[in-house]
């Protein structure tokens, strides 16, 4: 198959053990993307990697220009795209280092542009399930041979940021059958559903959601990081000779 795309979040603006061939700068029809496309091999496969916050980390969730990040990877060719997302853990067994694959995404952003079709006639896209099924698959098939433990589905709520929420708020979101919270889902998932790419998360658990556990967020944050990352690129490393086995792509 034809590269797959990683978009890394917080605490993945590089991705270690990328051997970096070149380094593209894309211009779209929506304005720049976050940062220059890092070709290159992981695992001596070819992979593209881009960093959704920028390479500095300094573009917050609802500024990032996900149209011009999705419309830049279709255009060089990209057939899939792995999303790395860091979340707060709403479910109990959602603890802090823990790694989920979603299943499925409720939207409660606003204000952002979220379809490459304002401009054209009405398209409804199909979006019952959010996430592609074989992506998914083969990420968890990925876990069990790097020995990283992935919990497998649960859903996301997708929250406009960039402050982090209230206890009430993560109530509601519990009541709506929410399992993690984050910033960066929406409309990533939905744009990338509109280009016709599989598209799947992997998310990291940083902290327990607010009202959720006893200590300090922040705290909570900056002891997870770390080692959920590494997790993550072990995840990483070994999906792509998984990948390269399917040569058809996601199903």
């Amino acid at each position: 198959m034809t590269a797959i795309a990683i978009i890394g979040g917080t605490g993945l603006t590089r991705l270690e053990g990328l051997e970096i061939s070149r380094r593209e700068v894309c211009y779209t029809p929506y304005g720049e993307p976050s940062g220059p496309l890092l070709h290159g091999k992981l695992s001596g496969r070819e992979a593209v990697f881009l960093a959704r916050h920028g390479p500095s980390h300094r573009i917050p969730p609802q500024r990032v220009n996900y149209r011009a990040n999705l419309w830049a990877l279709k255009s060089i060719g990209v057939q899939a795209i792995v999303a790395v997302s860091t979340v707060g853990g709403i479910r109990a067994d959602m603890a802090p280092g823990r790694i989920v694959i979603p299943d499925q995404i409720v939207d409660y952003t606003s204000g952002r542009d979220n379809t490459f079709f304002n401009d054209q006639s009405v398209v409804h896209v199909e979006f019952t399930e959010p996430y592609d099924a074989g992506l998914r698959a083969r990420l968890l098939a990925a876990g069990r041979e790097a020995v990283v433990e992935l919990l497998d589905g649960g859903v996301y709520a997708a929250m406009q940021g960039p402050r982090l929420e209230t206890a009430a708020e993560i109530n509601r979101l519990e009541t709506d059958g929410c399992d993690m919270v984050g910033m960066t889902g929406m409309p990533e998932a939905v744009l990338a559903r509109e280009l016709e790419l599989p598209y799947a998360v992997c998310a990291v658990v940083l902290n327990r959601a607010a009202g959720r556990g006893g200590g300090d967020i922040h705290t909570e944050i900056t002891q997870s990081l770390a080692r959920g990352i590494e997790q993550v690129r072990d995840l990483l490393r070994a999906l792509l000779p998984i990948l390269a086995e399917n040569q058809d792509g996601p199903e």
